[in-house]
């Protein structure tokens, strides 16, 4: 099975209970999993050759948290092509505002760049509409990890 490493971009900790929740799904398919609330780009290093979720929430402004900035940067700076990498998104976010989701976009757009391989869709969840997000990611876990 797989190695999974989920790295969270929280504020107010919904990305975070996604992502345990994710972890444990992903756990009882017989993968392994690992979560980073801080990331660093040496946390991702090793799941270069291995498989990425990333869960993040989004700010106002469309920008990602400040706990997941420190990797996102560190990718963008220092990583480059990474054509063997794996990966998912759930991308959390408030419709009402004009940069919906647009953190968890900007991931994605970032590994696409980079040459990176999606599994799947990004997911984008609405608080406005779905204030327990993990109603909305946990079936969506459960078939992203039928794709693995």
């Amino acid at each position: 099975m797989a190695e999974i490493g989920i790295f969270v971009g929280t504020m107010y900790g919904n990305a975070l209970l996604v992502a345990e929740e994710a972890a444990a799904i992903l756990e009882g398919e017989g993968h392994q999993t690992q979560i980073f609330e801080d990331p660093t780009p040496e946390d991702w290093l090793p799941f270069q050759e291995k498989i990425a979720l990333v869960v993040t929430s989004t700010t106002g402004q469309g920008d990602l948290p400040e706990s997941i900035v420190p990797l996102f940067e560190g990718i963008k700076e220092r990583l480059g092509y990474q054509p063997n990498l794996r990966y998912g998104v759930i991308a959390l976010g408030d419709s009402t505002y004009s940069h919906y989701c647009g953190g968890g976009l900007k991931f994605d757009a970032l590994l696409q760049e980079q040459g990176a391989q999606r599994v799947g869709e990004v997911l984008t969840i609405d608080a406005s509409e779905h204030p327990e997000p993990e109603g909305q990611s946990n079936p969506w876990v459960e078939h992203w990890a039928t794709l693995l």
